[in-house]
Formats: C-alpha cells, structure tokens, sequence
C-alpha cells in the first residue's frame, strides 16, 4: 500500500521566495536609485498634507510640464557623467538658443520650425566641438565646457547687446512650452502638454539608447576608458556622441523653457541650469567618475531636486536657502555615490581575486 504523498516543500519554497523579494526591493531601497524615491514620496506627501490640491492629477501634471526642462537636462548630463565626464556649457546653451530664436523670429510664425531646425544643428555643432576638445586635445571636461560656457556667454551678450534680447520668439514656437497646448480633454487630467510629452518621448529613446550596445560601451567607457579601448571600444567616438547628446536635449530644453515664459528673452534664462543638472543626476546616485548609475535614477533625482522648492514654500521657508540646500544635497550625494563606488570598486576587485 503506498503511502499518500506530502508536499511540504512548496510552503518552504513560497517562504524563500517571499524572503528573496523582500531581500530584493530592501537592496532596492538601500540603492540610488531606490533612497531618492523614498525621499521624492516623502517630499510628496507633506506638499500633499499641506495642500490637498497639490495631489490632483491635474495638478501634478502641471508641476511635470514646470520640471520638463530641468528632467531633459537632467538626461543629457547624464549620458555625459557615465562615461565619466562633465557637461558645464548646458546653461549658456540654453541661454544662447532662447537668443537665437527671439532674434531671428522676431514674432515672426513663419519659419518657426526652420529656426528649430537650425537650434537644433547648433546644439549638435556645440556638442561636437566640445567631444573633440576633450578627445583630442586631452582637456579635461571641467575645464573644456566651462571654456565652453564663457564662449558661448560672450558671443551671445555680444551679439545681442546683453539685457533682454531685442526680439520675440513667435506664437508658434511658443506653444511647444505652453502649458496650454498639448492632447487636449484628457479624463481627470485636462492637457497634457507638448512639453511633457517630448520629455517622455526623450525618456524613453534615452532609456532605448542605453540598452543598446551604445549604452554598455558608454558604462564601460566611463568605468575604465583604458581598459574599453583596449577591448576595441572607440572610446573617443563615443564620448563625442555623449557630448552631442547632452548639448542636442539642452537644446529641446531652451524650447520648452523660453516657450514658457514671455515673448522676450532674458539672458539670464539659462543661469545656474548646469549645476541642477548635475546636482538632479548625483542625487540620482549616479556615480561621478562614470561607470555605474541608472538613467531613472537621475530622472527621480531631477524630480526631488524640482519639488524641493513647493516643499519650501508650503513650510513658509524663504527660497533664498534652495542654493544652500542644493549645495548640502550635492554634497551628500557626491560622498554618498563615492562610497557606493568604491565599495562597487572593492567587491570587483576581490571577485578579480578569488
């Protein structure tokens, strides 16, 4: 007579299985990426306590279409910082492609999109002057894109007499950035705006681009360019291409942002842009020096930089102290990344070893 049978290892196996997804998302947590998502949510919750309003759909739609520039420059900076480099000039590009577009529309709608079309080949041409700098004359990013910066200041104030710009950016170009314009009558959101919609199309080809072979040869190169270009990586064409990138999305950004103020352009536009950037993507845990850190995690990164100003001012804390604050969080975000980089570093090292 055969003994009926037990099965007391599928209990055993679910509670493993449980014990390894509560491991997962706890490591999740404890990363980069995972600590600024608590830290948006958290942010998040006392605006909502505070305002009750602020949690509505609409509203929250309306604070991402007010983040989109800083969440495209966030992006660009970041396929430049992992590949271990930096990008200091996305201010003062920003600031000169609002110029250029006040300048040569005049309010003019016709020619709209061939202005675009134009800004858009000036960003490439800065980004690449700025990979060869750095490629080929061996000057480090730091020093090559605030040289960059300079240049681009300069020009600009030059040709425009400084001030505001004598100019107007035209009704059409300005609906790109308008939060009125967009996929209109959407349920319990109202309108979605064009600007949001670019930001997730950019989102998402970024993310496409760093699945690609593209993107593991931008970590490698950023983890050890020596050691990608031995394994026949073109570790220069792909640090231009980095460059590029960066330069072409601080672009978009000068559209949507210059689209969303007045008519005219102050040249003051695009101040201070580059150290958000940065500030958005360490936040994110994106490792300064290259080599390790997620495109979503400077994403969240760049969203908890935006909502640190509502927070502010639903606690009655005077904006003059966000430069303080954003000082203090780089800092911890700096150090934070440094040591999960060099605990990253270590580990290899003795998986190398034994």
């Amino acid at each position: 007579m055969t003994a009926p049978s037990h099965t007391p290892e599928a209990p055993a196996a679910d509670a493993a299985g449980g014990i390894t997804l509560g491991r997962r998302v706890l490591n999740y947590l404890a990363s980069g990426a995972g600590i600024v998502l608590v830290l948006l949510i958290a942010i998040l919750v006392v605006i909502i306590a505070k305002n009750p309003s602020a949690g509505e759909p609409e509203a929250l739609v309306n604070s991402l279409h007010k983040a989109t520039p800083l969440l495209l420059l966030a992006i660009g900076q970041y396929f430049v910082i992992v590949v271990g480099e930096f990008d200091l000039s996305v201010g003062a590009i920003v600031t000169t492609q609002a110029a250029i577009a006040a300048v040569l529309l005049n309010k003019q709608d016709e020619g709209t999109y061939g202005v675009i079309a134009l800004m858009l080949v000036v960003g490439l041409a800065v980004g690449l002057v700025n990979g060869l700098i750095i490629t080929l004359l061996k000057v480090p990013s730091f020093i090559a894109t605030l040289a960059m910066m300079l240049v681009l200041v300069g020009a600009t104030n030059l040709w425009t007499g400084g001030g505001i710009v004598k100019g107007a950016l035209s009704d059409e170009f300005r609906k790109i950035g308008r939060p009125l314009f967009g996929i209109e009558n959407v349920p319990g959101v109202g309108t979605i705006s064009w600007a949001v919609i670019i930001v997730v199309v950019v989102g998402v080809l970024a993310g496409f681009l760093m699945k690609s072979s593209f993107g593991r040869v931008l970590m490698v190169t950023g983890d050890n360019d020596k050691a990608a270009a031995f394994a026949g990586s073109r570790t220069n064409v792909t640090k231009i291409a980095a460059f590029m990138l960066s330069s072409v999305i601080a672009t978009i950004a000068a559209i949507i942002l210059a689209g969303n103020t007045s008519s005219t352009v102050d040249l003051s536009i695009g101040n201070g842009l580059e150290f958000q950037a940065i500030t958005a993507v360490v936040l994110g845990g994106v490792v300064l020096g290259g080599g390790a850190g997620s495109l979503f995690a400077a994403i969240l990164g760049a969203l908890t930089l935006y909502f640190i100003e509502p927070l502010f001012r639903e606690l009655g804390v005077s904006p003059e102290l966000r430069p303080a604050v954003q000082g203090f969080i780089l800092i911890v975000a700096v150090a934070y990344a440094a040591r999960s980089g060099s605990l990253r570093r270590r580990k290899g090292t003795e998986k190398r070893q034994s």
